[in-house]
């Protein structure tokens, strides 16, 4: 013991027993992280503006998708590292908060990793970094609503611009002054008046029909559905003063509660169980006709065939229109367009439940037949738009640039302000907290002055997917907004920069403080891992 103890005892007073800490292993996984996120970064930001490019996207059973929506390309894509599928996740959230700036927040993430990648290699430690950047993500909300311009929902041409520069970007962008007036007119028409900043856009409803051009699409005030009529027996194809009931119960012979044969063995015995089938169906019928209903509309049904040719033919003798295969999750917007209620069961069946319509009729549109509900008696507040398109490709993109444009205008119901794009407000929050890093302290004015740094990636990529050169546009840029020109922005298609207002380049304020939050958010959470494991 006394030989252990001496070479203790002779240590100089006050120093500490020395400890080895692995400290390489943790800055490996981050930089891991870091670099894997930038590449999920980097793959989607030749998408950004309306130079950007699009996107081809060849899933595994043979789909092609031709997009450059930041949330569609990275939800296609099969990512695998952890941390990169964070920015996956990061483009979904913007995605459902604000509709539009998806490929934005994944860039702005990508470009804050890189400065948070550059403080790390000179030794900052990561909460630091964190910190400072959640203070300056405050800061930025404060500068963007600074900026911001009230909007009313009567202003009908500020919602239309604002919807206008959410579609410039996407592929159908030369449809853009028929699909941005659509988009407001379709929000402003299912507003609650009870609950005015609330929009669910389930009540607007997207049918697809292919054929025609993208010039074809307009709305349909009331209800329309890729279908056609059963008219298998020769039932009616347009009914005038139509008494609507939608039914989530079969007219078919009924089965047993279990799998079982039965086994006939006479004739007699066959006879008499098509008469009590025909009897079922015939009573079934008659309960139907004696509430005066003259359309059915069916739920489909993956028990058993919801109507059969029996049944077909006794509705059709009774003049009454069928249309099947309803599918489950569209009942709902169709009880509510046509106010009435959705009959479960037989017994059920009054005629209190009928919506009320003044035609139910099929119609010719390209190479097959929809069918229209128009004339709705107490309609509710819904409304259908019927998305024509000349191939598939351009018909699912239409629909997705349409959902971004309506997501434009229910941000500017839910939170009414506008504000200037073409990178112009984050120029104006990099100029602003760049000078705000300088009157900080120690690190976190570094850490500051990186995140307004970042944000310069915006206009920049902007001017590099438009083939301008961005090192100069950049520079004029910072110029434009340091004499005081906040609405100064990046001109894409005069290759110049502009006052951004007067060319009518304008997009709701919760887009961008919404992307730079959550962009925020992401970057802080990757910061802070600093090991990964794997449990199998």
């Amino acid at each position: 013991m006394a030989a252990v103890a001496a070479p203790m005892a002779s240590k100089p007073r006050g120093s500490k027993a020395e400890s080895f800490v692995d400290n390489k292993r943790r800055e490996d996984i981050r930089f891991a992280n870091i670099n894997s996120a930038r590449a999920v970064s980097d793959a989607v930001r030749t998408s950004l503006g309306p130079k950007g490019m699009d996107k081809m996207i060849s899933t595994a059973n043979g789909e092609v998708i031709i997009t450059n929506d930041g949330a569609t390309i990275l939800n296609k894509m099969e990512v695998l590292q952890p941390a990169a599928k964070m920015l996956v996740e990061l483009s979904k959230s913007q995605d459902s908060a604000a509709g539009d700036g998806t490929t934005t927040v994944v860039i702005i993430a990508g470009a804050l990793l890189k400065e948070c990648q550059s403080l790390l290699t000179n030794g900052i430690h990561p909460t630091v970094i964190s910190d400072s950047l959640h203070k300056a993500c405050a800061k930025a909300i404060d500068v963007l609503t600074a900026m911001a311009s009230p909007v009313e929902l009567t202003d009908r041409d500020s919602l239309v611009k604002s919807a206008s520069t959410s579609l410039n970007s996407k592929v159908v962008s030369q449809y853009s002054t028929l699909l941005a007036p659509l988009a407001v007119d379709a929000v402003l028409s299912v507003i609650d008046p009870e609950k005015p900043e609330i929009v669910d856009l389930r009540d607007i409803k997207i049918v697809k029909k292919l054929g025609g051009t993208v010039d074809d699409t307009h709305p349909v005030k009331g209800l329309v559905f890729d279908k056609k009529v059963s008219r298998a027996a020769g039932g009616p194809t347009r009914v005038e003063n139509a008494k609507i009931a939608v039914i989530q119960f079969q007219i078919s012979p009924p089965k047993t509660d279990i799998e079982q044969s039965i086994v006939v063995s006479d004739y007699t015995q066959m006879d008499r169980i098509l008469k009590e089938e025909r009897n079922y169906i015939l009573g079934m019928i008659k309960k139907i006709k004696a509430t005066g209903c003259n359309v059915l509309l069916i739920q489909k049904s993956i028990l058993r065939d919801a109507v059969t040719d029996l049944s077909l033919h006794y509705l059709a003798k009774a003049k009454i229109m069928v249309i099947k295969d309803v599918e489950r999750d569209e009942i709902e917007f169709v009880t509510k367009t046509l106010n009435c209620l959705p009959i479960a069961n037989i017994e059920h069946f009054r005629a209190e439940k009928l919506g009320h319509a003044d035609l139910v009729e099929e119609a010719s549109l390209g190479d097959g037949k929809i069918l229209k509900i128009t004339g709705i008696k107490d309609m509710g507040r819904t409304t259908s738009v019927l998305v024509r398109g000349s191939n598939q490709l351009v018909l699912d993109e239409a629909e997705r640039s349409l959902h971004d444009a309506l997501c434009v205008v229910r941000c500017l119901v839910s939170k009414r302000f506008l504000i200037a794009g073409g990178g112009a407000p984050e120029i104006e929050l990099s100029r602003q907290l760049g000078t705000w890093a300088k009157v900080l302290h120690g690190m976190e004015g570094y850490c500051v002055k990186s995140f307004a740094e970042a944000l310069e990636v915006i206009p920049y990529t902007l001017a590099e997917n438009a083939g301008l050169n961005p090192i100069a546009i950049v520079t004029e840029l910072r110029n434009k907004h340091a004499q005081g020109e906040i609405n100064a922005g990046i001109n894409v298609r005069k290759g110049q920069i502009t006052n951004i207002l007067d060319e009518n380049v304008i997009q709701p304020l919760l887009v961008s403080t919404s992307a730079i939050t959550l962009a925020t958010e992401c970057v802080r959470m990757i910061l802070k891992i600093d090991d990964i494991v794997t449990v199998r």
